[in-house]
């Protein structure tokens, strides 16, 4: 009864909170005499995740399959996939992001594989700052000071970690105000060719925006590189053996998620970024989809 009930407000939350027109959801299943099975796709608010789940959905929808979507935090959607409430993912971090969910649920999850590998967290400077490659190289730049997010983000965590390990950042500020605001100042900076470090993280549309460059960390002080995973419930691949197929396929670039992402800031809904995408790399979709049949 629980699981029923759990369903019923998912189902409601999704149409609520995701993204997509009515339309998204009125997909024709009839292929041949066969109706293929919908599918539910949990993923989260991150820009992120909305350009990844708009793309398979996007996908799955034009191989017949009807996506119902559910954006959910963190900790609900690795339990709506442990419980089979929620058919498979896009959306979650690894090895360091989603760790913890990993060891909670990870044992009652099928754990797919990377779909983008390579992300990472860490200093940010603009690439006309030639001498700048290293967090060791920060001394007297960009008045010391690092123009950062939320003062709760992970990122912001790191960076005063950061900046208590490396001895060249003992007199430098960390000023902290939102994404936005960071943003806006890395665009004014940049647009003067002014020097600026900022936390910044990829995939980011940020970096198909602006030539930028991640400093390296010798401490090692932000982590390892980390891959967006797709994940699915147990079972799912009996169940629904093409939709697996699919997901199981699905595999781009940093370079392509942040494409989608800057098509995001150009006031396109995620599904409409992702189409353009779609229309603008045909033979990639076309590996998604390889031997899939109607079967």
């Amino acid at each position: 009864m629980f699981k029923k009930i759990a369903l019923g407000i998912f189902a409601i939350l999704g149409l609520i909170l995701t993204f997509g027109s009515e339309g998204a959801y009125e997909t024709t299943l009839n292929l041949g005499e066969e109706e293929r099975p919908g599918v539910t796709l949990a993923h989260m608010s991150w820009d992120d995740s909305l350009a990844s789940t708009a793309v398979v959905t996007n996908v799955l929808e034009d191989e017949g399959f009807e996506v119902d979507l559910i954006q959910l935090d963190p900790a609900i959607l690795f339990n709506a996939l442990a419980t089979g409430d929620a058919d498979f993912s896009v959306s979650p971090w690894m090895p360091i992001t989603h760790g913890s969910y990993i060891e909670e649920y990870g044992d009652q999850i099928d754990i797919m594989g990377p779909h983008t590998e390579g992300a990472e967290v860490g200093f940010v400077v603009p690439t006309y700052m030639e001498e700048i490659n290293s967090v060791e190289d920060l001394t007297d730049v960009a008045g010391q000071t690092i123009t950062g997010i939320e003062p709760g983000a992970g990122i912001s965590q790191q960076a005063n970690k950061a900046m208590d390990t490396y001895g060249n950042l003992s007199d430098w500020e960390l000023q902290q105000s939102s994404t936005g605001a960071m943003l806006t100042s890395l665009r004014q900076a940049y647009n003067n060719q002014e020097e600026i470090v900022i936390t910044g993280w990829t995939p980011h549309w940020m970096f198909i925006d602006f030539d930028l460059k991640m400093l390296e960390d010798p401490e090692n002080v932000f982590g390892l590189e980390e891959n967006l995973m797709s994940m699915a419930r147990e079972g799912f691949a009996e169940d629904n053996p093409i939709a697996y197929q699919i997901i199981n396929n699905f595999h781009w670039e940093i370079d392509d998620i942040q494409q989608v992402m800057l098509y995001m800031q150009e006031e396109m809904t995620p599904e409409e970024a992702a189409r353009k995408w779609m229309d603008e790399h045909p033979e990639k979709v076309a590996e998604w989809t390889e031997g899939i049949t109607s079967e």
